[in-house]
């Protein structure tokens, strides 16, 4: 008689998606859906932003379906981390876009700071992004919540990218009209933005109104600042001191006794103003504040595994 051989039906990995909606970038990593498991077969996405307030729903939709098909079918969990998800009139467009590109799944939308606190592994603290923008949001361990800032470039967002950059364009407009030859920073920004002089370069801050691409630029701001340049240290001060103001405020509402997890670009990659960020807030306990050592989406993956059943 020949051998009978049985097989056995593997079940498909259960998997979950993170998505960290940026002012310029979409960042996605697909998971399983066990606890402290790594992205699945390493796959992570990098898209353009689906950012609402950016790109409108036809550019969220396009991103979106753009993910989807990269992931496949069978995602049981979606956990969106996105910037400007302030309102829940915002979160239940990305929300109902998320449901149509992974059906079944179930969903969540929340502000991009609350997935900076998963990344870090904390269920209470106060996070201080700086990006293109700036705000800071905090728990504290009775649940209560409190947020500071991130109101946009046209309301605020001091000491993010873009705030930066307006300022260093305020300097060369206040060289330009007292008469002074333009200095260090001055020339290193007219000469990234192809711009003859102080005038030009205002007419192009603001016929290009892609507050990304301005933020893009403070980089070449904070690293003048790094090699001593006066203009840029003035600068670099005033954005410490606008993100410390931030942070001190949430502390104060939620209690100063919490961890501090700064993260953002802008902060993240610039530790001389994250340090002076630090200084300013001025805790009792200086390693209670660190920056954020995992990429924020990673907070979007553990927080899209708590949607799954026990």
């Amino acid at each position: 008689m020949g051998e009978t051989q049985q097989f056995q039906a593997t079940a498909e990995p259960q998997t979950v998606l993170g998505l960290h909606i940026g002012g310029s970038k979409t960042h996605a990593v697909l998971a399983d859906a066990g606890p402290g498991k790594a992205g699945l077969n390493g796959l992570e996405i990098t898209e353009s932003s689906a950012n609402l307030s950016s790109v409108g729903h036809q550019g969220v939709d396009a991103v979106l379906r753009r993910i989807a098909a990269s992931v496949g079918d069978g995602v049981q969990a979606v956990c969106a981390g996105a910037a400007g998800a302030d309102t829940p009139a915002s979160r239940a467009v990305l929300s109902a876009l998320l449901t149509e590109h992974f059906p079944g799944a179930a969903i969540e939308v929340v502000h991009d700071t609350r997935i900076v606190l998963a990344a870090a592994g904390l269920e209470a603290g106060v996070v201080l992004v700086a990006g293109t923008g700036s705000v800071a949001w905090g728990r504290n361990r009775e649940g209560r919540e409190a947020r500071s800032g991130g109101y946009g470039y046209l309301l605020g967002d001091e000491g993010g990218g873009y705030s930066v950059v307006r300022d260093a364009v305020r300097e060369a407009l206040r060289e330009h009209y007292a008469g002074l030859e333009p200095g260090t920073l001055v020339r290193a920004l007219m000469a990234a933005t192809a711009s003859v002089d102080a005038l030009q370069l205002m007419d192009s801050f603001y016929t290009k109104r892609e507050p990304d691409y301005w933020a893009g630029l403070a980089p070449l701001v904070l690293e003048l600042a790094s090699e001593g340049e006066p203009a840029a240290l003035r600068i670099q001060a005033e954005a410490a001191h606008s993100l410390a103001a931030l942070a001190r405020q949430v502390l104060g509402e939620l209690g100063l006794d919490l961890p501090l997890v700064m993260a953002g670009r802008v902060l993240v990659n610039h530790q001389e103003l994250a340090a002076a960020v630090s200084r300013k807030v001025s805790l009792d306990d200086p390693s209670s504040v660190r920056i954020l050592d995992q990429l924020p989406v990673r907070g979007a993956v553990e927080l899209a595994r708590r949607l799954l059943p026990a």
